[in-house]
């Protein structure tokens, strides 16, 4: 016998309203999904809303968001009935707060959406609220409350649960009702409900990461090397991770994490999470974590599908280069430095001579940007006039910006010096279209041929609690290269039931050479940036021999990597993660 549906689930994350980044990409997949839909009668999604945010306001309500509102004394929208209306407008007033209500898109379906603008919040009500934390859990909000995003987050919960129940009171008193606090910026509005009635609401927080473990990981030379390392001995010692890394209660986020131990039931997004939990020890050395991984891309995609977007981006290679490349690599992510982009810049000095060899010649497109929204497409058309974006960058007139500028003119550059075999092309605008990327890309291009395209994805990432974009061209036939640190890795290895698998290509920087003994998680912390350089350079030679072994040589090669990805792919998507690892861990609670 089935079981039945779930009354209610409460998503609290900040990207209720619009997606962002990656906890979005997770609620267009879950949120769209079948399954999902079959079992749970009623889904909400709150968050808060920042009106000072000029594009992000007009992002919310513009017609691609899928957004319709219902109340909004933000907008002057009321269609809401008068009971409703009459309860939202009695929280504003005495919370001194501003509501949207609405409905918004996800696949086939709708879901509600509550929004909160509590910039100006009631000071009684707010200093009520910090205190409970204080006094019931030892939350020290007044050390931590200086800081913007700590506070924007905290400032919602209390808003966001009244809306919901506002927005509930219709619902049976019987009702199952559970809520989802996706990483520590939904935690308040957990701890709202637990303030009422402890029994009312069964909780869950969702670990899209662990906050700590990425700051430990990223503000360090040894990065992954060193990090992963000191975690495991220390685990397998008895060691917690204050005791190897010192005490990290400064940090606002590691605070509200360390609360998150409240919740009913714990999520982890990956296997390497899980861990970084452990490692925090107290309540998460014991507390019941469930896996529930993310999901990837699994479309039916045929070989000439394939070589047609195949063909068009060796046509925007030959429009910039002035030759016609054998293969197409890929990098599409975020210009932060957890995306470990020097990383493909290793493997490719060690290919470089394997495809030289052959005669062969690959172009790597690293798409990424340090600004979400991207360049403005007037500028990027005057750029590829003046001076040949995007093979040529410079760093005086908006073009690189932040981060793009030490990436282009410290690693890529250096990089081309004497290079024949490969060409490294950083595409740093959002879209990838002609109207955003400049006359010389083919009119019909699109971003699915981006991914359908690629003859490699790369990802070798040195934190990455998951990975979606690593493994979105797998369906494609894609060879997907990725570090042992991807969380996305188990997920593999369950879909393929641990076999060997030529469409993934699993790169480990955490190895160390056998003559490296490590006896305490001490001994590791000594690994610093030129050892983890070294290391680098010596494991990424096995990850470019795997790729030169593996790549397509022709259309039949391409054929095979096309149906193992797809066989795999469907072991992967929304759907499975909905059907087999998220309501199945919800019905634990």
């Amino acid at each position: 016998m089935s079981p039945s549906p779930i009354s209610l689930v409460i998503h609290a994350t900040h990207e209720a309203g619009l997606k962002l980044g990656g906890i979005g990409a997770v609620l267009d997949g879950l949120l769209g999904s079948p399954a999902y839909n079959a079992n749970v009668g009623r889904t909400i999604l709150v968050g808060p809303l920042n009106p000072w945010n000029g594009v992000e306001m007009e992002r919310l309500t513009a017609p691609a968001n899928r957004l319709r509102l219902i109340y909004s004394s933000i907008h002057g929208v009321n269609q809401a009935a008068p009971d409703l209306a009459a309860a939202l407008a009695a929280i504003e007033d005495g919370m001194h707060v501003r509501l949207v209500y609405g409905v918004r898109s996800f696949g086939a379906y709708e879901h509600e959406v509550i929004l909160v603008d509590a910039g100006g919040i009631n000071g009684e009500v707010l200093n009520s609220y910090k205190y409970y934390l204080w006094s019931r859990w030892g939350l020290p909000c007044s050390q931590h409350e200086g800081n913007w995003e700590f506070s924007f987050y905290l400032n919602a919960g209390e808003p966001l649960f009244a809306a919901v129940e506002a927005v509930t009171a219709t619902l049976s008193p019987v009702a199952d009702r559970y809520i989802i606090a996706h990483e520590w910026l939904g935690l308040p509005v957990v701890f709202s409900a637990l303030l009422r009635n402890e029994d009312r609401y069964k909780t869950v927080f969702y670990a899209h990461e662990v906050a700590t473990a990425r700051l430990l990981v990223e503000g360090h030379g040894g990065h992954d090397t060193r990090f992963y390392n000191a975690l495991r001995i220390a685990v397998a010692q008895g060691q917690r991770l204050d005791e190897v890394f010192g005490d990290p209660s400064w940090f606002y986020k590691h605070a509200m994490i360390l609360r998150a131990g409240v919740c009913d039931r714990i999520f982890a997004v990956g296997d390497p999470v899980v861990d970084e939990l452990r490692f925090l020890g107290g309540v998460f050395r014991d507390k019941p974590i469930d896996l529930v991984y993310n999901g990837i891309p699994a479309a039916a995609i045929s070989l000439e599908q394939k070589l047609a977007s195949r063909e068009l981006m060796l046509h925007y290679a030959e429009n910039l280069l002035g030759y016609r490349p054998d293969y197409v690599f890929t990098h599409v992510t975020r210009m932060v430095p957890s995306k470990a982009l020097w990383r493909d810049l290793r493997v490719l000095e060690h290919l470089e001579w394997t495809l030289a060899a052959q005669g062969k010649r690959a172009v790597t497109f690293v798409v990424s940007t340090a600004v979400p929204t991207g360049k403005r497409a007037d500028d990027i058309f005057r750029w590829e006039a003046e001076y040949g974006w995007p093979v040529g960058h410079r760093a005086d007139n908006g073009d690189l910006q932040e981060g793009e500028v030490g990436f282009f003119f410290n690693a890529l550059a250096p990089f081309h010096w004497g290079r024949q075999a490969n060409r490294v092309i950083l595409v740093n605008q959002f879209g990838w279209d002609r109207s955003r990327c400049g006359q010389r890309m083919p009119e019909a291009m699109r971003f699915n041929d981006l991914r359908i395209g690629s003859d490699v994805e790369f990802g070798q990432s040195i934190y990455e609690p998951f990975g979606i974009a690593q493994l979105e061209p797998l369906s494609a036939g894609a060879l997907c290269v990725i570090s042992t640190v991807c969380g996305c890795v188990g997920f593999v290895r369950r879909a393929t039931d641990g076999l060997i698998f030529p469409n993934v290509i699993v790169a480990d920087y955490t190895r160390l050479p056998d003559n490296w003994p490590l006896w305490s998680p001490w001994d590791a912390l000594q690994i610093d940036g030129p050892t983890r350089d070294g290391i680098e350079a010596r494991n990424s030679y096995g990850v470019a021999q795997q790729i030169a072994d593996r790549l397509p040589r022709n259309d039949g090669d391409r054929q095979r990597l096309l149906e193992e990805g797809q066989r795999v792919a469907a072991g992967m998507s929304w759907e499975v993660v909905a059907r087999e690892y998220l309501l199945p861990a919800l019905r634990k609670c």
